[in-house]
């Protein structure tokens, strides 16, 4: 079975490969450091800090194989390549929310950078789907847990 391609745009890229980098370099030092220093207290069958390196070492390695997975499976999203005339992956949408009477700004990201709290959403997420391939002006409805929501695209632009 082939592995799932991760949507990324630049941004992403970089956070992910800045983080193995920094796991791979700092983390697995200062953790080999925490594991030579508990060794040197003696009897490793109840020593806690022994037990909390060796755990924290086995942590920091699932998520680098995790890392090095995703990014052997990115697909990078070129920006500066983007249609401005549909919305896509990797693009800004300014869309006015019907129901609560205001506007609202979306980063359209593949799922491994969705953050709701920086408003990036999955392309795969039930509005991020709905607003795919439409166009301003277009009126959208969203089919979600709290019942239909309907945006109207008011801009599509570039993430700068």
């Amino acid at each position: 079975m082939a592995e799932k391609k991760h949507i990324l745009t630049y941004a992403g890229l970089k956070q992910y490969e800045d983080e193995l980098q920094h796991l791979k370099v700092n983390r697995r030092q200062e953790v080999a450091q925490k594991i030579k220093e508990a060794r040197e207290q003696g009897d490793l069958s109840e020593n806690a800090e022994y037990d909390a390196a060796k755990d924290e070492q086995r942590d920091i390695e699932l998520r680098i194989e995790e890392l090095e997975k995703l990014l052997k499976n990115a697909e990078v999203i070129d920006e500066d390549e983007i249609d401005l005339d549909k919305i896509s992956v990797g693009c800004k949408v300014k869309v006015y929310d019907v129901d609560f009477d205001e506007e609202v700004e979306f980063r359209i990201v593949g799922s491994t950078e969705a953050n709701s709290l920086q408003n990036k959403i999955s392309n795969e997420s039930p509005v991020g789907h709905a607003l795919l391939g439409r166009s301003v002006g277009d009126v959208v409805d969203v089919e979600t847990q709290a019942g239909v929501i309907q945006y109207k695209v008011l801009e599509i632009q570039r993430v700068s």
